[in-house]
């Protein structure tokens, strides 16, 4: 009887990581969105920082 209810247990927690692994996917796309994002605006703020800093000498 116990082995049914741990099989049970099993195959719900399979079920929810299966349903719950699209979110995932999903966060993740959104986090690396956002990295690329961060990373530009890095890029600009460091060329902006260049070019002042040569016309300032």
């Amino acid at each position: 009887m116990n082995q049914s209810v741990r099989s049970r247990a099993e195959e719900q927690f399979a079920a929810t990581q299966k349903k719950n692994k699209p979110a995932l996917t999903e966060k993740e796309k959104a986090r690396q969105e956002r990295a690329e994002h961060v990373a530009s605006l890095r890029a600009l703020r460091l060329a902006k920082e260049a070019v002042d800093k040569q016309a300032a000498e």
